[in-house]
């Protein structure tokens, strides 16, 4: 049985602004061959169309917005079916609002029940306040992912799970645990795609986030050691992907 594969983004498809060698041809003979592939992202800021714009701008072809399944998508889709209310405000970009509003919230500043916090490069201490105050009031917490940095050329900056730290410690609230490696960003993308965890596979370079997932979720994974991890974190994390890649390529001859 061929397997979907729940591909992540930066690491695996491209670097920065970069396709990642290998990474074209895999998803053009995916494509050709008819085979099932989604990129599963913690990436909260792009709305559908933006994520394949962004891909069509490095050379991807043939990506269409159903490929995508990100941590906000997960996130409003949790929170759906895990909270009440449906008014929510929200710290984030488009990706967010359109998560949001795809799944039934209402963006507004009164009677809030819900706090949404995803990366948001314009935020400000104004806006991080008045967050806090909805919080305060009795506004729950809810943070797309922890990702506690995020890479940057030549470095790193701060990643949306320290933002949900600081709400946490400010409000004495506790945010469910939703992107990768978390269960539920997994959990919702198979009930999106309508797969079972058999029938999926997670390809990704980062061992502590996309193998992670995988391995204590049952499902099959691959490692690729074009990004974050090489081979010689496999025993210095002890996480234990199903196969090893050093091209993705590689999958292509099967």
């Amino acid at each position: 049985m061929k397997k979907t594969y729940f591909i992540d983004l930066d690491g695996t498809m491209y670097r920065g602004s970069q396709i990642i060698e290998g990474a074209k041809e895999f998803i053009d003979t995916l494509t050709k061959r008819g085979e099932r592939f989604v990129f599963l992202t913690n990436n909260a800021k792009r709305t559908k169309r933006q994520n394949v714009e962004h891909m069509e701008q490095m050379g991807f072809t043939g990506i269409r917005e159903e490929h995508f399944f990100t941590s906000s998508m997960a996130a409003a889709r949790y929170a759906a079916a895990h909270y009440e209310g449906r008014n929510v405000w929200y710290i984030g970009q488009d990706g967010l609002r359109e998560a949001l509003e795809d799944n039934g919230f209402t963006v507004t500043e009164q009677d809030v029940d819900l706090v949404f916090v995803g990366l948001d490069n314009t935020g400000t201490y104004e806006k991080y306040s008045k967050a806090l105050d909805f919080l305060l009031k009795g506004a729950k917490l809810i943070g797309t992912n922890n990702d506690r940095l995020l890479a940057q050329p030549g470095g790193f900056a701060v990643g949306n799970g320290s933002i949900v730290a600081m709400f946490e410690y400010a409000s004495g609230q506790v945010s469910p645990k939703i992107g990768k490696p978390h269960a539920p960003i997994l959990e919702e993308a198979l009930k999106y795609f309508q797969l079972y965890a058999d029938e999926a596979v997670i390809l990704g370079d980062n061992l502590e986030t996309d193998i992670l997932l995988g391995v204590e979720n049952h499902v099959d994974t691959i490692f690729v050691t074009s990004g974050v991890h090489q081979r010689e974190d496999v025993e210095k994390l002890q996480i234990y992907p199903t196969r090893t890649i050093d091209d993705l390529r590689e999958l292509l001859a099967e």
